[in-house]
């Protein structure tokens, strides 16, 4: 079959930013849902408030799809809220994922935000 001349713009998800290896801190089991990160490792990630993200869990090989809500600047926290206080648990080790949409040819050379927090969850 022949690739037809003129094609609209593909666009794919890619990679946007991760926070890796971080440790749960807190679980709320009560709150309506979410994961509380750090504001300073959401700047440093490149990731916003409300920001849809996926986060694994190296202990038991949990993968669940949340939202991100800010956290107290400087203090670590990252915290699991409402039903996936449930399947990840404090001080499991997690990595938080996030991904854009964007066009083929852009994401060739798109560079995604990776930090490796230190001990405590600190930059």
């Amino acid at each position: 079959m022949k690739h037809p001349t003129f094609a609209p713009a593909m666009h794919i998800e890619v990679l946007k930013s991760k926070i890796h290896r971080v440790q749960i801190t807190e679980a709320n089991l009560q709150y309506i849902g979410s994961i509380t990160i750090d504001e300073d490792l959401l700047d440093a990630a490149n990731m916003i408030e409300n920001e849809k993200v996926q986060v694994l869990d190296l202990d038991n090989g949990e993968r669940l799809e949340t939202y991100i809500i800010k956290g107290t600047r400087g203090s670590g926290m990252i915290c699991m809220n409402g039903p996936a206080a449930r399947k990840i648990g404090v001080g499991d080790t997690v990595i938080v994922i996030s991904y854009a949409s964007m066009d083929f040819e852009a994401a060739k050379t798109f560079k995604p935000s990776i930090i490796f927090p230190k001990e405590g969850n600190k930059l």
